[in-house]
């Protein structure tokens, strides 16, 4: 008898430490990333028509005074706020994707999946088109009324959602008839629309990070923080959820409420992001997969990682984007397109796609 009873003490403290060294080893991989991130920023600060060194760089970040008015302007007003919403948006949509593929229970989906995208363009189109304004907002009111009318979508969605219960299946029906309804919107004005109009619309749905300024990283970095506290508050609940629906209610998770709040603030940061830079495809479902990948299912750990792959992979689309022509920026929308593509296709290939949730 006392053979198993060792056996079994031996056994339990090797699990244990197998489990540290995974841990250690997962977080390792999340501050490299993060340091890659980092050092993308810094390195892309230099890049542009304009030569910048990183001695010369470090003066401007410190001491702005110090160095010709041309490089201040550089880096202040033209690189570094483009670079940083690049890296907000990446973290933006890869939280968002994450938490979609979560209360939908589907591995392709991503934040535009219920049309917020389709909405903040039919948003943008209008403005275009019809000549929209602000009063005293002129210069923003395309951006302005690309995110109302993604947060109308939003609230078309919850509202038909909570009607029927709040199910996955119900939203993501919801989701298609306004993706089509926005999608025959945007025709309809792009069928109407001028020569120079039209050009404004196709130009805004590549996505682009050229009218990037320190507002849109201020109010984006503020969405994100406001947002933060619902996700780490119920990281149990959305780490059961990914069980399957009757799985989580049993284990007391009000699944309807988290799936109706997940919502509303996955939409608010598609649609903070969306209208500062355009559509930009892919980021927010190819984020959660790549993450899920090192570090597994727990939102404990996914989370982060997924804001740090999404952080990177934005950042990286976007200095390929202004590194492929000298002084061209070419829509980022395309490169993050041209990379989604092939890794979209292997997650649709790959086994997890049909082993997903609780079936």
């Amino acid at each position: 008898m006392s053979e198993p009873l060792t056996t079994g003490g031996d056994v339990a403290p090797g699990l244990i430490a197998a489990d540290r060294q995974t841990l250690v080893r997962r977080r390792a991989i999340l501050i490299l990333i993060v340091l890659a991130t980092v050092a993308l920023v810094i390195w892309a600060a230099t890049l542009g028509p304009l030569n910048i060194g990183l001695k010369q760089l470090w003066q401007a970040l410190i001491s702005p005074d110090t160095v010709p008015g041309v490089v201040r302007a550089a880096v202040w007003e033209i690189r570094l706020p483009s670079l940083l919403l690049a890296t907000f948006i990446g973290v933006a949509l890869g939280v968002a994707g994450l938490q979609m593929q979560t209360i939908l229970d589907n591995p392709l989906a991503e934040p535009f999946t219920l049309g917020l995208s389709g909405a903040a363009a039919f948003g943008a189109a209008a403005a275009i088109v019809l000549e929209w304004t602000i009063p005293g907002y002129e210069e923003s009111s395309i951006t302005i009324f690309a995110w109302v009318w993604s947060m109308v979508a939003t609230i078309l969605i919850v509202v038909m959602a909570r009607m029927r219960g709040a199910g996955s299946q119900t939203m993501v029906l919801m989701g298609i008839a306004v993706v089509f309804g926005f999608s025959a919107a945007v025709s309809l004005l792009q069928y109407a629309a001028t020569t120079e109009a039209l050009s404004q619309i196709v130009f805004w749905t590549m996505g682009s990070l050229t009218r990037a300024t320190w507002n849109h990283v201020m109010i984006l970095g503020i969405v994100i923080a406001v947002s933060m506290p619902w996700w780490l508050f119920h990281q149990w609940d959305l780490t059961v959820m990914r069980m399957g629906e009757n799985r989580a209610k049993a284990l007391g998770v009000n699944t309807g409420r988290v799936r109706i709040v997940s919502l509303v603030f996955v939409s608010l940061l598609a649609a903070t992001a969306v209208a500062f830079a355009g559509v930009i495809g892919f980021v927010g479902m190819i984020a959660p997969h790549v993450s899920r990948v090192l570090v597994g299912e727990n939102q404990r750990l996914l989370l982060p990682m997924t804001i740090a792959v999404g952080a990177f992979v934005m950042t990286a689309s976007h200095v390929i984007s202004i590194s492929i022509i000298s002084g061209v920026a070419i829509p980022v929308g395309i490169v993050t397109a041209i990379i989604g593509v092939p890794l979209f296709i292997t997650i649709v290939l790959s086994k997890q796609t049909v082993q997903w949730g609780g079936q």
